[in-house]
């Protein structure tokens, strides 16, 4: 196995692929990343056996082969050498030597029959998205999925494409995120899966790389979810469980509607965070007409109070929230002011953007 190329050209696909390698692996083999030269083509291929990641890039071969080296080292000697650097790569026995002017570079390598790689899907339904659709609703949703909660299904995201629209969802339990965008995919069947956590990460980070207007596939099966595009295919397993009824969790009764600019409100609720309890998070909101209260307090007895002139009219309410939800949902929010709807002190807050509803945020109250 024989290569010539420049350093860009073997970088921005090792960039792409690097993340699905585990730091700690379970086998030395996944650390590695695999690279295959053929028919003017170099591929590489990263896994952890959940998530695959696969770049493919156009380079002449002066000696096709496959084998696989240390992903991370591979990914950093890259880095560190002089932009658009000649490399050269050649595989002696069992050692890859890495050439760039005057740098030299050996790395142990293992066989490339023992890298483990996805299965081709079984009879896969396609579906044609743009990415910006696709990563507009992800990246509204994505910050609300837990983290190594007991109900797997909720350490993940719910994907659901339909004739017309495409919707993401979210949530730990404490919270929730919808987001939803029209489109034209027309699957032959309605698509629902949960996308694993790491793998939404991986997949916002890829559509982030493309332009805005570029096509991509999807093949979809009941295990698995396939994404192509920019020249970079993902694969990933799906999470096999039912995610929670979501339409029963987003409130339909508030009764006290407030809207207000997002950078005020998030100002205010970043002053009050400083001195709220370092564990739990929690601020309390207290409306009346005219003024919305902010305050917090902590165990040594600290208290931030901050008040702000509002638009509102209606009842008086107080509620308690965990201050890094508000503030995730704010950064979120696609608009210049926040529709904040509640009831009352018991009950779940529904924000939205003002001027539509295609995402929406439901935040539970906490006990302060």
């Amino acid at each position: 196995m024989k290569f010539s190329a420049q350093r860009e050209s073997l970088l921005h696909p090792l960039q792409h692929v690097v993340g699905a390698v585990e730091r700690r692996q379970t086998s030395p083999i996944l650390g590695n990343v695999l690279l295959e030269a053929d028919d003017g083509y170099l591929t590489l291929t990263a896994t952890d056996s959940e998530i695959e990641l696969q770049a493919r890039v156009e380079m002449p071969i002066d000696q096709p082969g496959a084998i696989t080296v240390p992903a991370r080292k591979f990914l950093e000697i890259c880095r560190h050498l002089p932009e658009s650097a000649r490399v050269d790569f050649d595989l002696s026995g069992d050692k890859v030597i890495f050439k760039s002017a005057r740098s030299k570079f050996t790395l142990a390598t293992l066989p490339a029959v023992e890298f483990p790689q996805v299965a081709e899907l079984d009879t896969p339904q396609q579906v044609i998205l743009t990415c910006d659709v696709l990563h507009q609703c992800i990246r509204n949703t994505a910050f609300s999925m837990a983290q190594q909660d007991v109900r797997f299904y909720l350490n993940g995201m719910l994907l659901e494409i339909g004739a017309d629209r495409v919707s993401c969802v979210a949530t730990d339990g404490h919270r929730l995120a919808y987001a939803q965008c029209e489109t034209e995919a027309e699957p032959e069947t309605p698509v629902r899966a949960i996308i694993p956590r790491k793998s939404v990460g991986e997949l916002l980070r890829l559509l982030g790389s493309v332009e805005s207007s570029e096509a991509v596939k999807l093949l979809v099966t009941a295990q698995h979810l396939q994404v192509d595009v920019g020249g970079v295919r993902l694969t990933t397993k799906l999470i096999d469980g039912r995610f929670p009824d979501y339409n029963r969790v987003i409130p339909i009764d508030g009764n006290k509607e407030l809207l207000i600019d997002c950078q005020t409100l998030k100002q205010s609720l970043t002053r009050a965070s400083v001195l709220s309890n370092e564990k739990y998070r929690g601020v309390r909101i207290a409306l009346k007409t005219g003024t919305l209260t902010i305050s917090s307090n902590n165990p040594d007895q600290e208290e931030a109070i901050d008040v702000l002139e509002v638009d509102y009219a209606g009842d008086s309410a107080e509620i308690g929230f965990n201050v890094t939800y508000l503030l995730d949902v704010l950064n979120a929010l696609e608009s210049d002011n926040a529709r904040i709807l509640i009831k009352d002190g018991n009950s779940s807050a529904l924000i939205t953007a003002e001027t539509n509803n295609d995402s929406k945020y439901v935040v539970m109250p906490m006990r302060l």
